[in-house]
């Protein structure tokens, strides 16, 4: 039969004809529907309204196409359009159907819509399609339209809705709402041009905390056409905090939590471009290294020097405002950029603020120590044209303050670049000196003042060019132990003197002689120190007895109780110890008392009162006594001239060593003149 479909489908016995099938029928025309018959009322929950201006697609979502034969039941034919969609209901649940679109008129665009629900064939193949999806493990949405008709498990763990509670609704709400048009917008584009979109950004779950997604948006595509979207949403919060940490980490300081070089860096370069910008303000940079740090480090051990380096960041944070930045930069140094300031006055402001905290005593383990701290200050100008430009400066200022003496700041100028440069230079210069091996040791000699005999050499580096001229390596010394070079240094003479001495014993095998290694502050207390004179000691097969370590007076007064320490380390070890320029500094007295010495070495400004009738000489006279006393061998250095050494000998100084007895000279001399003393014992007065 051929069903006439009137301008208001208001035919009552059409109406009781529809109304009597037991299948969902609709009548559309145009586009929207005008009538629903009572099965499809029923099945709906919907009542006896009108059905006009309804759209089509407002209650058949996503047209699948269905596997179901055609069944036109009301044209008689089998040309109908099989299709399979959901249809949402009132109480917001969503109806899987399937059914037939059958064209009535094609002129008036007139057609009829039959569905069933579910359906035998079609069922099992929507409960695999169910479970397929929910077993995904990422969020799925399918959307028709502006509406979501389904959401699988893994959307509820995630987001907390329900599939009933999503259903017929919209993604809108998940969106965050700044973000939400240009999310809209951007994933369309990808889509509709690449046929995909992936973007992570961040959506809201029921209780409105905001998550770190993946989404994955494709087209979903019904009879060829784009009817909605197919996404997928993955959390990666936990991937997030990982690359936070990373990131985090990759700019800061392990240790202290501060910035590190990188970061700091970027903190000034953005500092500068904000400088372009105003002419008015400027920043400036303070460079700031602690004056004990390697002492303390190598006495106390390293775990003292990480919670020093610990205590010093927070000190650096408090002493600064909000919007300076502290960096540690590797090992002791630290950076700090201070921003928007006017003057060198405001630069000069925060160092000695920054001077005063690192004034105060350190609590290390329980012990009170000093650390100190030498800044260096520079202040960006036009010609600083990167950042490092600037750090450097203030890496040129930071190297004045610890030359002169520590625990103070310099402000950076061009003479100052000079000075700078220079010591850089000669750096460079004793680094190669290193590197090629051209120094050599010397031979002081020191005698007894008596009798004339050779007691003994003190060893004195010099440098030989490739001319063949020779010079004192006396002025690079500071420069070596400010750099950290004099403990190579240390390291290969005492090699050399090793392995003379057992020269010399193959050759005058009746000898005693001894020889003497001054050693620097930083070598002292170098953690490796001893192990590593063992170690020379054991591979050159040296007598330790025959090798006297020298430390300057000013060493142990620093820190009585670890040089204590590392003094007998050394005796244990078979090597004797001596105390070089003893007077110097006033050092105390009980040094002598407490500290297992072999030699005192007298600061060359006593012996230059030997011949005096002052206070110094009564100091002197009295010393000499006083080691005598202890069984300590006194030494007087600098002899230079007669009446110093018949002076020193009225006192009763044992032994002596000065340009007046002889100046220091190369091996092969040292050895002819260790042979011909050990001969005539004499000294030709």
């Amino acid at each position: 039969m051929v069903l006439n479909l009137p301008e208001n489908a208001d035919s009552a016995s059409q109406r009781e004809v529809l109304d009597a099938l037991p299948v969902l029928v609709f009548l559309e025309r145009v586009g929207r529907v005008v009538y629903a018959n009572a099965e499809a009322r029923q099945t709906l929950g919907l009542g006896d309204e009108p059905w006009t201006s309804r759209q089509v697609e407002d209650l058949l979502w996503g047209l699948f196409p269905g596997t179901a034969e055609p069944q036109t039941l009301l044209t008689g034919t089998r040309h109908g359009s099989p299709f399979h969609a959901t249809m949402p209901t009132r109480d917001g649940r969503l109806l899987p159907v399937e059914g037939t679109y059958s064209i009535v008129d094609h002129e008036l665009r007139q057609a009829v819509i039959v569905a069933h629900p579910g359906g035998r064939e079609s069922a099992p193949k929507s409960r695999l399609m169910d479970d397929l999806l929910a077993s995904i493990p990422d969020a799925v949405a399918i959307v028709h339209g502006n509406h979501v008709i389904y959401t699988n498990a893994a959307f509820t763990r995630l987001f907390g809705y329900t599939a009933e509670e999503v259903s017929g609704g919209t993604l809108r709400d998940f969106i965050v709402p700044e973000t939400r048009q240009h999310e809209n917008s951007l994933m369309q584009k990808s889509v509709d041009r690449h046929g995909v979109a992936t973007i992570e950004t961040v959506r809201k779950n029921r209780n409105g905390d905001l998550l770190d997604v993946a989404v994955l948006a494709g087209p979903l595509v019904i009879h060829g056409e784009k009817a909605g979207y197919v996404l997928s949403y993955r959390d990666i919060g936990g991937r997030r905090q990982i690359e936070a940490k990373l990131q985090h980490d990759a700019l800061h300081d392990a240790l202290t939590g501060l910035p590190n070089r990188a970061l700091f860096l970027d903190r000034l370069k953005l500092s500068f471009n904000r400088r372009a910008r105003r002419r008015d303000q400027v920043c400036g940079v303070l460079f700031l290294d602690l004056d004990r740090f390697k002492e303390i480090n190598d006495t106390l051990g390293h775990a003292a020097g990480d919670q020093l380096l610990v205590a010093v960041s927070e000190r650096l944070c408090s002493a600064l405002r909000p919007q300076d930045t502290a960096a540690r930069l590797g090992g002791d140094e630290f950076a700090v950029l201070v921003e928007n300031i006017f003057s060198v006055a405001d630069l000069t402001i925060v160092a000695n603020r920054i001077l005063g905290e690192m004034a105060r005593p350190f609590d290390l383990f329980g012990r009170l120590l000093n650390a100190g701290a030498s800044i260096g200050a520079a202040l960006s100008a036009p010609d600083h044209t990167v950042p490092e430009m600037l750090i450097r400066d203030a890496d040129f200022a930071m190297y004045r303050a610890k030359q002169s003496g520590g625990s103070r700041f310099e402000i950076f100028d061009k003479n100052l670049k000079i000075r700078v440069n220079d010591r850089q230079q000669r750096e460079r210069e004793l680094r190669q000196i290193l590197d090629n091996h051209e120094f050599e040791i010397w031979y002081q000699p020191i005698f007894r003042l008596l009798g004339g005999q050779l007691e003994g050499f003190e060893s004195i580096l010099h440098r030989r060019r490739s001319d063949g001229s020779v010079e004192s390596l006396r002025p690079l010394l500071p420069v070596a132990e400010e750099s950290g070079l004099s403990i190579s240094l240390g390291r290969e003479t005492f090699d050399s003197l090793c392995r003379q001495l057992c020269a010399w014993s193959q050759a005058q095998p009746w000898s005693t002689l001894s020889l003497t290694l001054n050693l620097s502050p930083r070598q002292f207390y170098h953690s490796d120190m001893v192990a590593q004179m063992k170690r020379t000691l054991a591979a050159t097969g040296a007598d330790p007895s025959r090798l006297l370590i020298e430390v300057d007076e000013s060493v142990l007064s620093e820190n009585p109780d670890a040089a204590l320490v590392l003094l007998q380390r050394l005796i244990d070890c078979g090597l004797r110890v001596a105390v070089d320029n003893f007077g110097s500094a006033l050092a105390p007295l009980n040094h002598l008392i407490r500290m297992p010495i072999d030699v005192l070495k007298l600061d060359p400004a006593l012996t230059v009162a030997a011949t005096s009738t002052g206070r110094q000489s009564a100091v002197l006279k009295s010393l000499v006594q006083l080691g005598s006393n202890l069984g300590v061998q006194v030494v007087a250095q600098g002899i230079q001239s007669m009446p110093q050494l018949e002076a020193l000998r009225a006192m009763g100084c044992a032994l002596g060593q000065g340009d007046f007895l002889s100046e220091a000279m190369d091996s092969s001399r040292a050895f002819a003149l260790a042979d011909q003393l050990t001969r005539s014992l004499s000294i030709n007065a």
